[in-house]
């Protein structure tokens, strides 16, 4: 196998022929999806691209303001999308936005400051981007289940409330259930890594030529970031979105 360094657009040509599968169980089975495969497709690589020119020159760059500039915006996107995943969460932008952002600032700030990684464009933009991603699908997830278990559980919260308990206690079963939502993808993805899947990552390094040990260590670090950021994130956006449901004389709306 060729590494990543010697791939050329010849191998990257005759490689683009797997996408011929997808459309031919598309058209064999009217899925209906060739267009749909194609314009997936094209928009990757060109977003690809656009990014790969993008990165190589903020790489370039070596400038932190302009790398914590790039984090915000980062970080400004995943909320935004995050906060459309969860339409019905009062102030779901600025949630999202400061659970992400605090989240994501506690973990880099113990990476850095245990020097696994460094304060560089290059290292901080790919860590940055995983970690605000993952706490961007945990959100998703703890705002759907949030909508989901108020409806659901309306009654057992009002008649809570009706017994004299306050907006938290009543609230509070539902609370721990959406963050373990949130959370929970990343642990079982923990359980089974090494065994089940080799990430994307520890892949990525070992293709470019790292040794498998060293890949290794990033991956644990990777593994550890990941827990943290979507923990994190999913119990500070559980525990502030949960009072929009309750209007300001403490009654469901």
């Amino acid at each position: 196998m060729n590494s990543a360094n010697g791939i050329n657009f010849f191998s990257l040509f005759i490689s683009s022929s797997l996408v011929l599968i997808a459309l031919f169980f598309s058209y064999s089975q009217k899925l209906k999806l060739e267009k749909e495969i194609l314009i997936g497709v094209f928009r990757a690589i060109l977003q690809l691209i656009l990014v790969g020119y993008l990165l190589n020159y903020i790489f370039g760059l070596k400038s932190p303001v302009f790398t914590t500039f790039l984090l915000l915006f980062m970080t400004f996107n995943a909320s935004y999308n995050a906060a459309k995943r969860g339409k019905g969460i009062k102030n779901g932008f600025f949630i999202s936005f400061l659970s992400i952002s605090t989240g994501a600032l506690i973990t880099l700030f113990i990476l850095v400051f245990s020097g696994a990684i460094q304060y560089e464009p290059y290292q901080i933009i790919p860590v940055g981007g995983m970690i605000i991603s993952n706490a961007m699908v945990a959100l998703g997830l703890c705002y759907r289940q949030l909508l989901t278990d108020f409806k659901n559980k309306r009654e057992e919260v009002e008649t809570k409330l009706s017994l004299g308990a306050d907006i938290r206690t009543s609230s509070m079963e539902i609370i721990r259930d959406c963050i373990k939502v949130g959370m929970l993808p990343m642990i079982d993805s923990a359980k089974t890594l090494g065994i089940v899947s080799l990430p994307g990552m520890m892949t990525g390094l070992i293709l470019a030529g790292t040794s498998p040990i060293e890949a290794v260590k990033y991956q644990i670090m990777v593994t550890f970031m990941m827990i943290s950021t979507t923990s994190i994130s999913s119990f500070i956006a559980c525990y502030l979105a949960y009072k929009g449901f309750f209007n300001e004389r403490k009654q469901l709306i």
